[in-house]
């Protein structure tokens, strides 16, 4: 800010010689100036405040656009096949089963970000899924979750990430709300079918859309 004002002052500073016609256009130089650069990063900020605006490709190779979920509740998790908590599957299955017809979305990320606990191919990761848990909510192909490069998704939460906790491992949990935004995150110690995420999620399928 300091070196925007010191040019400020130099863009504004008359000769001797000037008359105030050129004042004024210095002038209006120097306010052009402060808006550009004060607008950019509003703007900038600002683009991306829906997770409706982001997508992911499959696990089967397709384009995922969250947008197809707007007027749905997501629950979007990073799971991984080697973890502690992989049995977490188990209950985002019951999860998907139990809420699906209500409008709840389920969508597995897989990551090998945390103790390189997803080292599979996206086809091994899908069998796995398949044949372990019955897996047949939405899953998407291998991202990075806190490495990087961060798939888009993962950078936007991660600049929310005053109000709302970043994933620490496996199995963190982000709430999406009908309208695409942010609204909870839990982290890997909170079950599936645990009161805490069950009653977070009945309260956003509760909400009239509008």
């Amino acid at each position: 800010m300091n070196s925007l004002l010191g040019l400020g002052i130099l863009i504004i500073r008359p000769k001797l010689a000037t008359g105030s016609r050129t004042m004024t256009q210095r002038l209006i130089q120097f306010f052009v100036l402060i808006f550009i650069c004060l607008a950019g990063p509003l703007a900038s900020a600002g683009a991306q405040n829906k997770a409706h605006e982001f997508e992911f490709i499959s696990i089967d190779g397709k384009r995922l656009s969250l947008a197809a979920f707007r007027g749905k509740a997501i629950l979007i998790v990073n799971t991984a096949s080697m973890c502690g908590f992989t049995g977490q599957y188990s209950g985002l299955q019951k999860l998907w089963d139990k809420y699906k017809e209500r409008g709840l979305v389920v969508l597995g990320v897989p990551s090998n970000d945390f103790g390189n606990q997803e080292p599979g191919t996206t086809q091994e990761i899908k069998e796995f899924c398949e044949i372990n848990y019955g897996i047949n909510f939405p899953m998407t192909e291998k991202v990075n979750v806190r490495k990087e490069p961060r798939h888009p998704f993962y950078q936007w939460t991660a600049s929310l990430s005053r109000t709302f906790e970043e994933p620490r491992w496996n199995f963190h949990k982000y709430l999406i709300d009908k309208d695409g935004t942010l609204v909870g995150s839990f982290g890997s110690r909170v079950s599936p079918m645990s009161r805490k995420l069950t009653s977070a999620i009945e309260t956003q399928l509760n909400q009239r859309t509008y």
